[in-house]
């Protein structure tokens, strides 16, 4: 009988030799995912000084960059603490060392409950969601079993319809049973009004997402009636940051994608006339392989080094001005020059906006950090495809 042999594969940079190299940022083998630190520590301290301005504290939203480091940064600068949309993020950062988690998704499953006990005995502070009453009783008699109190907040919906319950008399019986239970602690109310975070009218967004805010406020008022308190009332996200504190309800903001910022949110304005305060500080770089054609070029970053959910990638430097970027294939992206007489030089470093940071970020392995032209540090993605 044969057996395959065992064998791990571990992924290392091949990049570290080039750190500290002047233009060394352009020699990156590509396609490789860049972060301008510079651009990155502004976002930090602008949604950082926001939140200390209006009173509100932020609870950052890992999704978008699955990184231990950045997450580090964040509760720096004084996040209360980190959310994570899935258990195996939150296991994959707390491996790090990072702690006051809240997991913003339900976890629903025998499995899955099993592995949210183990969290919780490393780390502090982990709050789980629910919008369901069988859910809560099945944390609380794993809670039982483990000898463990697990904190737990309610998912309310607030209009998206992807999870939570909708305010009223459900939620109500839901928040009394977490605050009636032995191994369960009831934290507050979590609402994330996703569908609005990209309505392009300013008014618009802002008049739903204060109706949103309105529905959060509303159960926390009925509950404190009841006898119940809500210690945490979470929800936002960076398309609504500057409109939900002026409703006075959360004690803390969601916030994901203004740590890097991409075409999808540097498309809505922020407000009426208003610029947007956060700077673009993640890109894909790539390199041209081929230009024979006129007015056309081949890169080496194809549907494969981006997310493809969105609009095209948006040329932030390396080609022409009128330039624009469609995609070639698996492996291969191109660029459309807008005069045919122009030509780009083979081997030309052209680096794009992402269309969409999330899901980009999950393609790669590695954050190649830059100051300028200089590659100064390798962080790994920490937490990439880790969706269960």
């Amino acid at each position: 009988m044969t057996t395959a042999p065992e064998f791990a594969i571990t992924r290392r940079p091949k990049t570290a030799h080039l750190i500290g190299r002047e233009g060394s940022r352009y020699q990156i083998p590509t396609p490789a995912l860049v972060l301008d630190l510079d651009k990155l520590e502004h976002n930090l301290a602008y949604m950082t000084v926001f939140c200390e301005k209006h009173r509100i504290g932020l609870r950052p939203h890992a999704k978008t960059h699955k990184s231990a480091n950045i997450a580090r940064l964040q509760l720096e600068a004084g996040a209360v603490g980190i959310c994570c949309a899935k258990l195996a993020e939150a296991e994959a950062l707390a491996e790090k060392g990072i702690h006051k988690l809240l997991l913003t998704s339900p976890v629903v499953t025998e499995g899955s409950i099993a592995r949210a006990m183990e969290l919780a005995r490393q780390t502090e502070d982990l709050i789980l969601t629910v919008d369901n009453q069988k859910t809560a009783l099945e944390i609380q008699q794993a809670a039982e079993r483990a000898g463990l109190t697990i904190s737990l907040a309610i998912d309310l919906d607030v209009g998206l319809h992807r999870t939570g319950i909708a305010p009223g008399d459900l939620a109500s019986a839901l928040a009394h049973f977490i605050d009636g239970a032995s191994h369960l602690t009831f934290r507050g109310l979590q609402a994330y009004a996703g569908h609005l975070m990209h309505v392009h009218d300013f008014d618009e967004r802002k008049t739903k997402s204060l109706d949103a805010m309105r529905q959060l406020g509303d159960m926390r008022d009925r509950l404190r009636t009841e006898g119940i308190g809500c210690e945490i009332l979470t929800g936002g996200g960076t398309g609504t940051f500057n409109i939900d504190p002026e409703a006075g309800v959360l004690t803390d903001l969601q916030g994901g994608s203004y740590v890097f910022m991409d075409r999808e949110y540097n498309e809505v304005p922020i407000a009426n006339n208003a610029p947007i305060p956060f700077e673009t500080a993640l890109f894909v770089q790539s390199t041209v392989i081929s230009n024979n054609t006129p007015g056309l070029v081949t890169t080496d970053a194809g549907l494969k080094s981006f997310s493809t959910d969105a609009d095209p990638p948006i040329i932030h430097e390396g080609a022409p001005d009128g330039a624009s970027y469609f995609f070639f294939g698996d492996e291969q992206g191109g660029v459309l020059l807008k005069d045919k007489n122009e030509k780009v030089d083979l081997g030309t470093s052209v680096s794009c906006v992402v269309p969409h940071c999330d899901p980009t970020v999950n393609l790669y392995d590695w954050y190649h950090c830059v100051r300028g032209d200089v590659l100064v540090d390798i962080w790994p993605v920490d937490a990439r495809g880790c969706s269960q």
